[in-house]
């Protein structure tokens, strides 16, 4: 390498005054590496990679620089500070005048135009410095569209996307599904990505790949009939004793009068919501004898009978508790119809809460209505009176013993 820096030697000669005549005489002298620019009036460098045959040997390049120029290697990167060369180029090319009149010393850098030659990948910048070229943002890359441009100091490259590998000089997608286990239960495969999907009654966890069990008992307060209880991936639905499940969620009554009938021989079964009672077969009792089933007279021929109700007819019903009201539960009828006769009902016994109406509906019928909410299990029992007047004024009543069994759930 050969660099070359010299020194401008400046004679300046005094002014010599003459009284007859008045000479001006003028000459510059510039140092190595400069000539006199007799435009511009001051030295200017000299490129000597222009002038000079094979400046540089065994592949290096030529550089001028400001008074000499400099043999580098061709993958050197050049750095130019304008102010050092500014203040080279002054110290280089200072002119020397000698005038027979007062001295006048002019001087300054000749601010040339210099280009620098930078490496593959570089590219000058306005402060003549070599920049990275960033193929990546202007486009001079020749990647893939399924490839991304990374940028690197002098030159960039091409890699995969995520999610997919090189294979070649293709990208190909990686099957994270057959890795080891990114999912908890299934790992479905898509394009340079994957996601997870859990079994039925499970849920995707905050990471996204963790199965949580879904509580669905605590989701919904009616899910279940009755009572939900929930296991690892799902829930069941159970029923309180005397029901069964339907459907999966739904209680429904089991009849034990078909199923687990317990009563004695001279017991009648009678089912109702949630249970079963056993009743007597000949509910009569004296001076009542047992006429037909559940039909109890007393004998006119019994003077006691004369106060009482003729008949009593004894019946079971079965509701649900806590039943909305008003509503209407039991109807009665007279059965038997005479001529020129006015019937009446009415409640007479089990009405001391005022849970009933009786609602005449006909001059045969009459409507019993529930106006009270009834909570069970509780046996209500209620006689219903129907009272007959004749023209002649004779009277007579029958009455219906109905037995309201109350189960002790709403379902």
């Amino acid at each position: 390498m050969m660099l070359t820096v010299t020194f401008l030697a400046a004679f300046v000669l005094t002014t010599v005054s003459s009284q007859e005549t008045e000479e001006t005489i003028t000459y510059t002298q510039c140092t190595d590496g400069y000539e006199w620019d007799p435009y511009r009036q001051q030295c200017k460098d000299i490129d000597e990679c222009e002038i000079v045959p094979d400046a540089c040997k065994g592949g290096m390049k030529c550089v001028n620089h400001y008074g000499g120029y400099l043999c580098l290697p061709r993958t050197a990167q050049i750095i130019v500070n304008e102010q050092d060369a500014a203040t080279a180029d002054s110290a280089g090319g200072r002119n020397s005048v000698i005038r027979r009149t007062p001295v006048d010393v002019q001087q300054g850098p000749p601010n040339p135009t210099h280009q620098i030659q930078c490496a593959t990948g570089y590219e000058q910048s306005e402060h003549n410095v070599c920049q990275d070229i960033d193929e990546c943002a202007t486009g001079a890359h020749n990647c893939r569209t399924d490839q991304a441009c990374v940028n690197l100091r002098g030159s960039f490259r091409c890699q995969c996307l995520p999610g997919f590998q090189k294979r070649g000089e293709q990208c190909i997608d990686i099957d994270e599904c057959t890795l080891p286990p990114y999912c908890h239960h299934r790992c479905v495969n898509t394009p340079g990505s994957y996601y997870c999907q859990c079994n039925p009654g499970f849920q995707l966890a905050s990471n996204n790949h963790t199965c949580v069990d879904v509580d669905e008992c605590g989701t919904s307060s009616y899910i279940c009939h009755y009572q939900c209880v929930n296991e690892p991936g799902k829930f069941s639905c159970v029923c309180p004793e005397g029901y069964q499940v339907v459907g999966g969620r739904t209680c429904q009554d089991i009849n034990e009068c078909e199923t687990t009938n317990e009563c004695r021989e001279d017991e009648m079964c009678w089912n109702y919501h949630g249970g079963f009672r056993c009743y007597p077969r000949n509910p009569c009792q004296e001076p009542y004898v047992l006429t037909s089933e559940n039909r109890c007279v007393c004998p006119v021929s019994n003077t006691i009978c004369r106060e009482l109700p003729y008949s009593i007819v004894y019946k079971y019903m079965s509701i649900r508790s806590d039943r909305n009201v008003p509503s209407d539960i039991f109807q009665i009828q007279a059965t038997t119809i005479y001529p020129n006769t006015i019937n009446t009902f009415r409640i007479k016994s089990g009405n001391e809460n005022g849970e009933f109406y009786l609602r005449q509906t006909s001059a045969l019928s009459a409507m019993l209505v529930l106006v009270k909410s009834l909570s069970g299990p509780r046996e209500h029992i209620v006689d219903l009176e129907m009272l007959t007047v004749n023209s002649l004024n004779y009277r007579t009543s029958s009455v219906l013993r109905l037995t309201i069994i109350v189960g002790p759930f709403a379902f």
